[in-house]
């Protein structure tokens, strides 16, 4: 199993196995805290081989500073389907987030599990225009 893709970005989409990324970002700056990001979407591609073709656990989780949970995770069941002829198959995933709320200008992080392992993380700043 490996992670191709794991992004934070304005808006995603899939059509026909392609994901489609518009804005991503690692960064949100505002005047004043807390702040409400209105809505984002995190895309996620993943490929599996061909002996992983079972059943398998995602899950993401937004953690503080501090490394704990400031919002409900989010998660998902996927299988990876293969070709007769394939030795790997890639799994495209896109969770859709709205209306975030951050109460501190600080450092927050977006951690993607797969069966309960952590696989990826990406840093999130939330700055001050000052």
């Amino acid at each position: 199993m490996k992670v191709e893709i794991f992004a934070l970005c304005d808006a995603a989409t899939e059509s026909q196995g392609k994901l489609n990324l518009l804005g991503t970002f690692d960064q949100l700056v505002a005047g004043s805290v807390p702040v409400v990001h209105p809505a984002c979407a995190v895309a996620i591609r993943i490929r599996f081989e061909v002996q992983e073709a079972v059943e398998h656990q995602i899950r993401l989780h937004m953690v503080d500073p501090d490394g704990q949970l400031f919002m409900k995770s989010m998660g998902a069941s996927i299988r990876p389907r293969f070709g007769g002829d394939v030795s790997s198959a890639a799994v495209n995933l896109i969770l859709q987030l709205q209306r975030i709320k951050f109460d501190l200008f600080a450092d927050y992080a977006l951690r993607l599990e797969v069966d309960d392992e952590e696989v990826a993380s990406l840093p999130l700043r939330v700055a001050s225009l000052r």
